[in-house]
């Protein structure tokens, strides 16, 4: 009996293993890298589920001219970050060091905009930066071997965790697709609506000038006596 039991138990963990496993290839994360000069901004947009948390991860590098190649930055060199959401408004704007890490929780659903550049103020300086950038958003971005030591959870009861966690992540992900659907529907009938009303203008317009060129012509023919 305590045989079936353990087998048993050992099949839900490698159940549980695989469902982790599976759903993380349908979790975002992003890992780069590019080029700046010291005084140049680069932004990018992360289509990111309303309350969701992001960590960014990044290291800047600078480029020595003597050996040619990125050498890690001298200090006092480092990033300024900001992140503003579909409205426009700012959720984040912080000068860190050249290497380190950023989070923000985002309180809309949509499109936001996050942007770095260097903390340099010489605009006549030619020097050219490498920044590594992570990006890990939703369950991802979640420190889970902290939360064990913390909770002192078991190996299946932290495998659990981030179960439940990636299917909260995935549901954010389906409700966001959904709103992009209904915001999508909306511009389309939208536009439909104003080709419908251009249409019809213009048919009211063509039979307006079909009409005044009739009464012209019927002026003409009988001011020349043809009819």
């Amino acid at each position: 009996m305590t045989t079936c039991r353990f087998l048993s138990r050992n099949k839900m963990e490698k159940f549980i293993i695989f469902c982790v496993s599976f759903v993380s290839l349908l979790s975002l994360a992003s890992g780069l890298y590019f080029h700046i000069g010291e005084t140049e901004k680069k932004c990018f947009i992360e289509e990111i589920p309303d309350e969701t948390m992001v960590v960014g991860n990044y290291r800047v590098q600078s480029y020595d001219y003597n050996i040619k190649d990125y050498m890690p930055s001298a200090p006092g060199v480092g990033m300024l970050v900001e992140v503003h959401d579909p409205e426009g408004a700012t959720v984040l704007s912080r000068t860190y060091a050249a290497e380190g890490r950023f989070t923000f929780t985002s309180h809309l659903a949509g499109e936001h905009i996050v942007c770095l550049h260097s903390n340099s103020t010489s605009w006549l300086s030619s020097g050219q930066l490498r920044v590594h950038l992570d990006i890990q958003v939703g369950e991802h971005a979640v420190d889970y071997s902290q939360i064990q030591a913390k909770d002192k959870l078991s190996e299946l009861q932290l495998r659990i965790r981030q179960l439940l966690d990636q299917v909260e992540q995935i549901t954010k992900e389906q409700n966001y697709q959904r709103y992009r659907e209904e915001r999508f529907r909306q511009t389309s009938e939208s536009t439909n609506q104003r080709v419908l009303w251009w249409s019809i203008a213009q048919t009211l317009i063509l039979l307006v000038t079909g009409y005044w060129q009739m009464r012209h012509l019927k002026s003409f023919f009988e001011a020349k006596k043809l009819v």
